[in-house]
């Protein structure tokens, strides 16, 4: 029976090695007693809600995430990149990645499996999402759509899952929420792709493959962005465990787990109280927003990406039209993005929605 005998769906999001935090996130649902009654997930998150539908204990993910080793997953394609050279499918050999999948990943087809699990992909022959588990789309092998779901273009060869040719669903849709709202009266959703994207001082030291993650994590950051900031499903819970920016880094999972973890516990203290909702993100913060006007150069990015909150004076500064807003964690990007930092956002308190029948402020 789920918590509250409401019906849950968990999404996990890619992100690369930093998805090991899903462990943490899993770790801290068990632990507060929720139970997902429906699973989704992209690339690593797919793998790992594969793995628990299948009945993998957080004991062993964790045991497993933390005996990985680079050589086990990365090895590169020496042979396709010395004879195919630019017509080589990928840096990386698939068997590695297939091999893992193959380790955690139950067999047999989505029918086959205890609980709904929806795997996220992109059709690359025909340039179209396809979420496999979803009605019509569950006659094939798990193991087949995880694989393809891992597969990142240009790092693991496409896989090929029924008749279609797929890769990463994060090409689209790093947080697959939209499908698996369809299903569910709250959801829980844990966002590692695009969290900690704090400046860098010298992006060329970090080598091709980093400088094309730090391009990819912006990309999947925006493109999720809309959906998360004009959600109209049911309730929310959106974790962001701070994972820092590596992608490909092995030397950090046990921390990477606890920040899960943490995180987890951190935006589920209030679970009963979203359920009730009619919608929205949560947890929600006050925020005081203050504009540095000797610092602002005019150039009108916060004003176009948050018009409700933001205008220009007449004389082209900008200036706040509130001066708190209550955000969920998918809010005040624009803070960030002034090019001379000239917003600041003070936390102030947390806001606890109402339950039913209750009364009076929170």
């Amino acid at each position: 029976m789920s918590h509250s005998g409401r019906r849950i769906a968990l999404v996990l999001g890619g992100g690369g090695m930093k998805g090991f935090a899903h462990i943490g996130v899993m770790q801290a649902l068990e632990e507060r007693g929720i139970v997902p009654q429906l699973y989704a997930g992209t690339s690593i998150g797919a793998m790992l809600a594969a793995a628990r539908v299948g009945g993998a204990s957080i004991d062993s993910l964790t045991r497993r995430a933390e005996s990985l080793r680079r050589r086990d997953l990365f090895r590169i394609n020496h042979f396709g990149m010395l004879m195919e050279r630019m017509r080589s499918p990928s840096i990386y050999l698939e068997d590695p990645l297939r091999d893992l999948c193959r380790a955690v990943v139950p067999n047999g087809t989505f029918n086959d499996l205890p609980l709904p699990l929806l795997v996220n992909t992109v059709d690359l022959e025909r340039g179209a999402p396809v979420i496999w588990g979803s009605p019509g789309l569950r006659d094939v092998t798990v193991q087949d759509a995880v694989y393809a779901s891992c597969a990142l273009p240009g790092y693991f060869p496409p896989g090929r899952v029924g008749d279609r040719l797929c890769v990463d669903g994060g090409v689209v849709d790093n947080l697959p929420v939209g499908i698996a709202a369809l299903s569910a009266d709250l959801i829980i959703a844990v966002d590692v792709g695009s969290t900690d994207l704090r400046p860098i001082s010298d992006a060329m030291s970090l080598g091709f493959a980093n400088i094309y993650m730090r391009a990819a994590t912006t990309m999947m950051h925006a493109l999720q962005q809309y959906p998360l900031t004009h959600w109209q499903g049911p309730p929310m819970v959106l974790i962001r465990p701070r994972c820092g920016e590596d992608w490909l880094s092995f030397s950090h999972t046990a921390e990477t787990i606890r920040e899960g973890l943490r995180a987890a516990h951190k935006a589920l203290e209030d679970i009963d109280a979203f359920y009730d909702q009619p919608g929205g993100v949560y947890p929600r913060r006050r925020f005081e927003l203050e504009v540095d006007r000797d610092r602002c150069i005019g150039c009108g990015l916060c004003a176009s990406l948050a018009p409700n909150l933001m205008g220009l004076d007449a004389e082209g500064k900008a200036y706040t039209r509130t001066r708190t807003a209550d955000w969920s964690p998918a809010d005040g990007d624009f803070v960030r993005y002034c090019p001379t930092h000239a917003i600041t956002a003070r936390k102030v308190e947390r806001i606890v929605p109402l339950k039913a029948g209750e009364r009076g402020a929170a």
